[in-house]
């Protein structure tokens, strides 16, 4: 037993290390909150991946809040793809190197373009 606390005491801190706290906030271009945007964030790449484990989840999607906010509970660091969809303006979709125990990143959507014909 005294063997199981000390190596989850050792390892615990390494993992928590290895972790992020996400915050992804959406914005229109004249800086107003987009909410209820569906943001999908996939964890592409990392430094930790061997530590990870099948328990970690790898993908989140969830949808901003009043404020145009959305938090990811803790994500290994490394790379993440993000993707944002909102009505109303054009679909985001950009990696982010994420190396801080904490991030938040600021996304701002662009109107949908205007329909073209190539005929």
């Amino acid at each position: 037993m005294r063997r199981l606390i000390l190596c989850l005491a050792l390892v615990l801190p390494m993992l928590a290390d290895d972790m992020t706290t996400l915050t992804i906030e959406v914005k229109s271009k004249s800086g107003k909150p987009v909410e209820q945007a569906s943001v999908i964030v996939k964890f592409v790449k990392g430094h930790s991946v061997m530590k990870l484990g099948k328990k970690i989840r790898l993908e989140w999607e969830l949808k901003t809040n009043d404020e145009g906010r959305a938090k990811i509970p803790p994500i290994p660091k490394g790379t993440i793809l993000v993707q944002i969809i909102a009505k109303n303006y054009q679909t985001f979709g950009q990696n982010f190197d994420v190396d801080e125990d904490q991030k938040t990143l600021e996304i701002t959507l662009n109107p949908p373009q205007p329909p073209y014909s190539a005929h």
